[in-house]
């Protein structure tokens, strides 16, 4: 990909968004962001939450789509579940893509007015598998099947799951689509340094609440207890998504990279999409501010330098010019 001379050049985005459920909408607001500034998304790769935000985008349908998501409370989000006792899955999927369905209309990847490749993961010999045609829902139904919650997609002889699995950060794919600038959204970043929101929320609700489930196992869980079962699994998962997502930063580089630290906000927000939304347009306004100027420095740097190689090549042919006067003179 080539990088960009100067701010006139840096218009056309390649866009990468991560995994990370509700965090991801956070993505609503990045994007909402580089189209005030007058960028150009030519292109999306997305994970997870990122392949449904981006797919909404790609589609032409993004603010339908946070539209919708200002409506969801938590009634709404559990009558969204579709429950089920299968041994490999607590829910099914159907539900959630059912009511997507009726705000954005099922189209083919390939007719979308902007570049889209969502990212799942093969279970059976954990590679990645990239959605580039075909239906939107289907790729975007792949995508977000999170392991031991969501039902897995079987598609011929492979079983996919989340594309977080292995590939939490899709710059690999962004890389190679259209646009001048890579942009990078992980929201899945390291951890921010405060109190766990999972924990704050848990505290809370086992002080307050009267729910037999919850009692339960606050009753197995002493209070205050940091490390458990529950804690030590999440934990676990959330150091291999940080790690691969860190991987592919390093490996592609992005021009612009907005980092949300994977514990600023819960995993199941769903409910707020406007604190989200909100706190990932800032976090890109700084980051396409911060790139900007160093922008400038290098323009700067690269002026200073032209100017002294200038001034040190005139220096020296009128130094030679000097030299060769008395000689002149002679004759």
């Amino acid at each position: 990909m080539l990088k960009p001379k100067n701010l006139t050049t840096m218009r056309d985005v390649a866009l990468a968004l991560s995994s990370g459920g509700a965090r991801g909408l956070a993505h609503i607001g990045a994007i909402e962001e580089l189209e005030q500034q007058g960028y150009r998304i030519r292109s999306v790769a997305g994970c997870s939450m990122g392949a449904l935000v981006g797919g909404m985008y790609a589609a032409g349908r993004l603010a339908e789509f946070k539209e919708w998501m200002q409506t969801v409370d938590r009634r709404k989000m559990l009558s969204l579940l579709d429950l089920s006792l299968s041994i490999n899955h607590l829910v099914k999927g159907e539900k959630v893509i059912d009511a997507l369905k009726e705000i954005v209309p099922d189209v083919a990847i390939e007719d979308l007015p902007v570049e889209y490749q969502a990212i799942a993961t093969d279970w059976k010999n954990g590679r990645e598998v990239v959605f580039s045609k075909g239906s939107l829902y289907d790729a975007i139904r792949a995508s977000i099947s999170l392991p031991l919650f969501f039902n897995p997609v079987r598609r011929g002889d492979m079983i996919l799951v989340d594309g977080g699995v292995v590939n939490p950060l899709p710059l690999k794919q962004a890389s190679k689509m259209a646009g001048d600038m890579l942009v990078a959204v992980n929201v899945s970043g390291s951890y921010w340094g405060g109190e766990s929101k999972a924990k704050q929320l848990f505290e809370a609700r086992r002080r307050h609440s009267r729910s037999l489930p919850l009692n339960i196992i606050a009753s197995l869980i002493p209070e205050g207890l940091d490390v458990n079962y529950f804690s030590l699994t999440q934990r676990m998962c959330g150091l291999m998504i940080q790690q691969n997502a860190a991987l592919s930063i390093e490996l592609y580089k992005p021009e612009v990279l907005v980092d949300i630290p994977m514990d600023r906000f819960g995993s199941f927000e769903y409910d707020h999409v406007d604190k989200i939304s909100t706190f990932g347009r800032t976090k890109m306004r700084n980051a396409l501010h911060a790139y900007a100027e160093q922008l400038s420095q290098q323009a700067t740097a690269a002026n200073h330098s032209f100017t002294s190689q200038a001034m040190a090549w005139l220096q020296k042919l009128l130094g030679l010019k000097h030299e060769t006067l008395p000689e002149k003179h002679q004759k």
